[in-house]
């Protein structure tokens, strides 16, 4: 059979996780450990723990944590500053996106 698995049960197949550990995070984003430990320290960012208490973070996350880094790098803001900044911008972002919706 040249090495080709056939899954039968399509429910039990593996499915591609939405969580990647800090290692790949900080490859990511190119953040540091120590960022991202602040990062999670102040609430900003919120990993889901291991039953070993790793923390896994949502892909999703990079995004912000890029934004974030540039932000702070291009304006010499305080992580606290720049944390407000990504959210605000988030949510400008939001409020447009349902404005777009009504006026459709």
């Amino acid at each position: 059979m040249n090495g080709t698995i056939i899954i039968k049960d399509k429910e039990n197949a593996p499915v591609r996780s939405e969580k990647i550990t800090i290692k790949q995070f900080v490859e990511y984003t190119g953040a540091s450990t120590v960022v991202v430990h602040e990062l999670v320290e102040m609430g900003w960012l919120d990993p889901v723990r291991t039953v070993q208490q790793e923390m896994l973070f949502r892909d999703r996350d990079v995004y912000r944590v890029r934004k974030f880094l540039r932000l702070c790098s291009d304006f010499e803001l305080t992580p606290v500053g720049g944390s407000i900044i990504v959210d605000l911008l988030e949510r400008i972002e939001r409020l447009e996106q349902e404005l777009a919706g009504l006026r459709r």
